[in-house]
């Protein structure tokens, strides 16, 4: 599966795009015929402290799954996200 990470407008540590690369590798385990996965880390512009958004869209044979969760850090919203998709891949499996 090949991964890619996009952070539009600021720099990302490298220890965040391993953290990333981890949690998205893993949705290899419910399926082996995810293609690619694009993975958006932005900031949104609002005043409350759930501004850090992650946004994942895998591609599979004949289907896009795509989930975007925010949070108070980009980890916490990796995470939701990474469920919220891993969800949906065990609901694509089932049809």
């Amino acid at each position: 599966m090949k991964t890619i990470i996009e952070t539009p407008n600021f720099n990302v540590k490298d220890s965040l795009t391993e953290f990333v690369k981890l949690h998205v590798e893993k949705l290899e385990i419910i399926s082996d015929k995810i293609v690619e996965s694009r993975v958006f880390l932005k900031l949104d512009k609002f005043d409350n402290k759930e501004n850090k958004v992650c946004e994942i869209k895998v591609s599979l044979p004949g289907n896009d799954l795509f989930a975007s969760k925010h949070a108070d850090s980009f980890e916490e919203a990796v995470v939701l996200t990474v469920e919220a998709i891993k969800h949906q891949l065990k609901r694509w499996k089932d049809v």
